[in-house]
């Protein structure tokens, strides 16, 4: 075994119990109680929502008052989520429009779900659409810039957050998603924060994060909608790439 390997086995025993941080699910949470309304409840769409265990956390904060919504291909994920009380409708992010009305929607959410996607373009298309001004998209992923990955890149190791041999297409930093995000003038990021810190132990790793956010394991964005009318997709359309990038049903 190199010292490479040894090191990484070492790192990984470092962190075992400290997984759950890179979820995020408590700034999430808060972000989406900060939409809270008093004429009615909020919408709330979890795209890739699994379990549904983060809209169960923005539903538990707001003692109820979030109508959920999740989008999942996998069938017994939505089940789960129906005995939970959630609506989770099966689609395609990638090639699919969601199933809402324009403006339908006060809070869109996907946590750990875009670093699997390739076609971000129309998915940022569908989410302008279905967001007002001022409704808000939460979005977490691997941090491709955690110090961790530096250190791994130094010495010429893969980055965690970007395997080969892995199910991660695509990687972000801070400057990256907001340089995305903020393309042309549709979407505003208002915040952003970091949870986990690779390999320190939790209560280590919880204030790592929040002094250096853009070195932690996760980074988190509140991304509002601006008041540009237009599609997303206009983004795309405006500039020329090597790959093809899907553009909606023909």
């Amino acid at each position: 075994m190199s010292w490479k390997e040894a090191l990484h086995r070492k790192a990984v025993a470092w962190k075992a119990g400290t997984e759950h941080l890179v979820y995020g699910r408590p700034i999430l949470r808060d972000w989406a109680a900060g939409k809270a309304r008093t004429d009615r409840s909020i919408r709330v769409l979890d795209i890739g929502c699994g379990y549904g265990d983060d809209l169960d956390a923005i539903r538990q904060k707001l003692a109820g008052k979030a109508d959920l919504f999740g989008l999942e291909g996998y069938a017994p994920y939505r089940q789960r989520c129906a005995e939970r009380g959630i609506d989770a409708r099966d689609g395609d992010v990638e090639r699919g429009r969601l199933p809402f009305a324009d403006g339908g929607l006060d809070i869109v959410l996907m946590n750990q779900v875009l670093e699997h996607t390739k076609d971000l373009f129309w998915i940022f298309s569908e989410v302008s659409r279905v967001l007002p001004p001022g409704g808000q998209f939460l979005v977490g992923v691997p941090n491709l810039a955690a110090w961790h990955d530096r250190a791994m890149l130094l010495v010429g190791m893969q980055p965690s957050g970007m395997k080969v041999l892995g199910p991660h297409v695509r990687g972000f930093t801070v400057p990256g998603m907001k340089a995305f995000a903020e393309a042309d003038g549709f979407f505003q990021v208002t915040a952003y924060a970091g949870s986990g810190f690779y390999p320190f132990p939790e209560k280590c790793a919880i204030r790592l994060a929040k002094w250096f956010p853009s070195l932690a394991t996760g980074i988190f964005f509140r991304i509002e909608r601006t008041d540009k009318s237009g599609s997303f997709l206009e983004v795309l359309r405006s500039r020329r790439f090597e790959t093809a990038y899907y553009e909606g049903p023909k």
